[in-house]
């Protein structure tokens, strides 16, 4: 599953905040802080069963406040507790009627203005990263999982954000790295000591983000100024692909915010097929739209009430699970079924099945009626030139990365020469020494 948790950078990332939780990327459970009276406490939520349920786990003294938490694909919950420059680590799990909690170690950050965070959760769900992010230079911490405890796997000169997997084992992390007041998105090899490589520079004064990856399909959901200098637009390139980055103007919502959360997995080779969620915030709530990059439009769905806004995961089979809680189903998800794709109606489908909602809980946040494009006025084109606009890449080449042991190599020649110039070549790029030959 292709999910996305994480808190943009206040100034750097056009995006609504921190998600209402933490979903695994195999989707079998999820993490977040549920209120409970003037205070937070960790909920663990299981999603791979007949009907979802929820685990609180009250673990640490009343002065201990959690501030993020994150689940583990074996049950575990791991929690971030911030504590005099200092933030400490533990797993919760529950134990019949308590909680257990094993302390993992702490990371001191004696710099007042280092900020760290939990990066989104990882391929396997064994190990957890964060992020320490200073004011010249930004660590990656290995904080669940490791043979040793907490580790410092890498430091990347300049101040980064996001933080994206491009591929399944969780050793390749995408960054967006900012120097000399700009930020171009980086490659870190966690499995070589961290080296680092450019990932995305579309021109050289402009603000280049990676929002989601999807390692399936190596379709990437970015973020850029490049088309529009001094606003951000929202567009999708293939990783390591020579043709150009495009920005849909289906994607330019006039007076809202999109912010892609979720990629549609299993498309191998395919992206243009991939479904993307997006939460869409704007001055009517928030809602829920879906867009491929194939079909050049959004169509548009009212988010479930009770939301955990900017939540949730794609199956292969085109189903978008939402999680939610009411006062009348405290722990429940919704299943969005994509137009096109499904068997059944399109829309909504709310489970576990619950008495009808109280009239306080019954409609979400309006959204355009019904589904349907959202391309500035119309259904788009399909001849594309008036539908989006394109620029081409400037960045490492990892086109070999997406292949697979027996899929043919269409991008170079017998001497290895690219069919497209590009600046990076690939036996530089450090994604080069992962292709099975």
């Amino acid at each position: 599953m292709t999910v996305c948790a994480i808190e943009p950078e206040a100034g750097h990332e056009g995006g609504a905040g921190r998600a209402g939780c933490a979903i695994t990327a195999d989707g079998c459970y999820a993490a977040r802080l549920a209120p409970a009276g003037d205070s937070f406490v960790p909920e663990r939520w299981t999603l791979d069963g007949p009907e979802p349920y929820a685990v609180r786990l009250p673990g640490g003294g009343p002065g201990e406040p959690c501030a993020e938490v994150q689940p583990l694909s074996d049950g575990r919950v791991l929690v971030r507790r911030p504590a005099g420059g200092r933030h400490t680590f533990s797993l919760l799990y529950p134990t019949g009627p308590g909680t257990g909690e094993l302390p993992l170690g702490a990371v001191a950050c004696p710099d007042e203005d280092t900020r760290l965070r939990l990066l989104p959760p990882a391929p396997g769900g064994e190990r957890a990263y964060a992020l320490a992010v200073g004011p010249r230079s930004t660590a990656v911490w290995l904080v669940a999982g490791g043979a040793f405890g907490l580790q410092q796997l890498a430091e990347v000169p300049g101040r980064c954000s996001g933080g994206a997997w491009l591929d399944r084992e969780g050793r390749m992390l995408a960054l967006d790295r900012e120097m000399g007041g700009r930020s171009k998105a980086v490659v870190v090899d966690l499995g070589r000591g961290g080296e680092m490589s450019p990932l995305l520079q579309i021109a050289e004064g402009s603000d280049d983000r990676v929002l989601l990856a999807d390692p399936d399909s190596g379709l990437l959901l970015i973020r850029s100024d490049a088309p529009s200098p001094g606003q951000d637009r929202l567009g999708w390139g293939v990783l390591g692909s020579t043709l150009p980055v495009r920005f849909p103007r289906c994607l330019r919502l006039a007076d809202c915010t999109v912010t892609p959360f979720a990629v549609q997995p299993g498309q191998l080779l395919t992206p243009e097929r991939c479904a993307v969620a997006l939460r869409v915030d704007g001055a009517l709530g928030s809602w829920i739209g879906v867009w491929r990059p194939a079909e050049r439009r959004v169509d548009h769905f009212p988010a479930p009430a009770g939301w955990l806004a900017g939540s949730g995961l794609w199956t292969a089979e085109g189903e978008l699970r939402l999680p939610y809680s009411t006062g009348a189903v405290p722990c429940g998800v919704a299943v969005l079924r994509v137009p096109g794709q499904e068997r059944r109606r399109a829309g909504l489908d709310v489970r576990p099945p619950a008495r009808p909602a109280r009239s306080g809980e019954r409609a979400a946040p309006a959204a355009p009626s019904g589904s349907g494009p959202a391309a500035d006025g119309g259904a788009p084109s399909p001849n594309g030139p008036a539908d989006e606009e394109r620029l081409p890449y400037c960045s490492g080449d990892m086109t070999d990365f997406l292949l697979t042991p027996h899929a043919a190599s269409t991008g170079h020649d017998g001497s290895g020469a690219s069919s497209a110039p590009r600046p990076v070549p690939l036996q530089q790029a450090p994604l080069a020494r992962l292709v099975t030959k």
